[in-house]
């Protein structure tokens, strides 16, 4: 159902450094690569970072109308905890840490990831997300 997304970055490596990584790590196989943008496939869907010089701003703001953030599936608890673990090496930071992996609720597995430019990621752990009674 969804062909692509394409996110407007105010610097094209730190969005490669970061997304590049994160999307490989999820399964993306890199796709297009301009001047001003690089893209990452899976199946028919893909997500693209350009560094437009049409930008108004140079951070993206979450908390402002428009795309708060993307949420992707990953298999398991294990996962994520080593996505976790392996994200500030790429530019992530952990969000709700005191929470965390119970931010999005106490049967929601999930980590919130935030980057550099203030882009936000959920990974939703699909399988053993469940706190333990």
């Amino acid at each position: 159902m969804l062909h692509h997304v394409e996110l407007w970055v105010p610097d094209l490596g730190r969005a490669v450094t970061s997304w590049g990584w994160l999307l490989e790590r999820l399964g993306c196989e890199p796709y297009q690569d301009w001047q001003a943008g690089r893209s990452w496939r899976t199946g028919e869907t893909y997500v693209v970072v350009e560094q437009s010089p049409a930008m108004t701003a140079d951070r993206h703001d979450r908390l402002r109308p428009g795309l708060n953030h993307l949420a992707f599936h990953v298999r398991n608890r294990e996962e994520l905890d080593e996505l976790v673990a392996s994200a500030p090496a790429h530019g992530w930071t952990l969000l709700f840490p005191d929470r965390h992996p119970f931010a999005g609720g106490p049967e929601h597995c999930a980590a919130y990831l935030e980057n550099e430019d203030g882009f936000e990621v959920e990974l939703v752990a699909k399988e053993g997300g469940g706190r333990v009674p």
